[in-house]
C-alpha cells in the first residue's frame, strides 16, 4: 500500500500520543527523583566503611546492574502478584521497577561524585567540629551534585528512552500510544517510525542542552 503518514492528525495526537507521552515523562521524572534519593542512600551506605551497610548495598547495586531492565519489569509484574495475591497494575509496576532499578545506576554516579571531592575539604569540615551528616549535607553533597549534574541528566535521558520497555507489560507509554494509533488506522510501520522520530527528537534536544550545560560548568571551574 506504500508509505503513508496522512493518517496523522491532531485527533490522533491528542487521543493517543499525548496520553502516552505524558506517562513517559511522569515515569522519567518519578524514577529520576526516586533513583537519585535512594541512589544517594546506597552510595552513602557503600562509602560508610561498615560491613553491615556496605555488603547489602553492594549486593543490591551489582545485582541490579547485572540484569536487563526488561527482565526486572517482567519479574515484578508477573511474580509479585503471585506473592501478594492480587495484581499490581502495569503503571504501578513500571514506577516501582524503574525507581528500584535506576537507584543502582544513580548510586554509582553519586558514589563517584562523592569520591571526586578532595579529602582535604572533608577533613576541614571535621576540624570545624562537623558531624558526618553535617559534612555530607553542607560540604560534600552540594559540590558532588554540581560535578555530577551533566552525568545525572544524561542518565535521565537514557531513562526516558528505557520507558519504552514498559510496553512489554501493557503500560500506556509513548510507544504504546503510537502503536495503538497505528493498529487502528492500519499503519503500524508508520507508527513505529514516528515513535522513533519523537524519541530521537526529544533525546537529541535534551542531549544538546546537557552539552551546553556541561560547557558552562566547565567554564565556571
Amino acid at each position: 500500500m506504500g508509505f503513508d503518514l496522512t493518517f496523522v492528525n491532531w485527533d490522533i495526537i491528542s487521543n493517543f500520543v499525548v496520553k502516552g507521552f505524558w506517562f513517559s515523562v511522569q515515569l522519567t521524572i518519578v524514577a529520576t527523583i526516586g533513583g537519585i534519593f535512594f541512589g544517594t542512600v546506597l552510595a552513602l551506605m557503600r562509602l560508610s566503611g561498615k560491613k553491615v551497610l556496605t555488603v547489602p548495598a553492594t549486593i543490591y547495586v551489582n545485582g541490579m546492574r547485572s540484569v536487563p531492565l526488561v527482565m526486572v519489569i517482567l519479574w515484578f509484574f508477573l511474580l509479585v502478584p503471585l506473592l501478594i495475591g492480587r495484581p499490581v497494575g502495569a503503571e504501578a509496576s513500571a514506577v516501582i521497577t524503574f525507581v528500584a532499578f535506576e537507584s543502582a545506576y544513580f548510586s554509582e554516579i553519586m558514589r563517584a561524585g562523592i569520591q571526586s571531592i578532595p579529602r582535604g575539604q572533608v577533613h576541614a569540615g571535621q576540624a570545624m567540629g562537623m558531624t558526618y551528616r553535617q559534612n555530607m549535607r553542607l560540604i560534600v553533597l552540594p559540590q558532588a551534585f554540581r560535578n555530577m549534574l551533566p552525568v545525572l541528566l544524561t542518565q535521565t535521558i537514557i531513562l526516558f528512552q528505557d520507558t519504552s520497555l514498559v510496553y512489554a507489560i501493557g503500560a500506556y507509554d509513548l510507544l504504546k500510544g503510537f502503536v495503538t494509533a497505528g493498529k487502528i488506522h492500519g499503519r503500524p510501520e508508520e507508527a513505529y517510525i514516528l515513535a522513533a522520530f519523537v524519541y530521537f527528537a526529544v533525546c537529541f534536544g535534551l542531549s544538546y542542552l546537557v552539552k551546553r550545560l556541561q560547557s558552562r560548568i566547565a567554564i565556571i571551574r
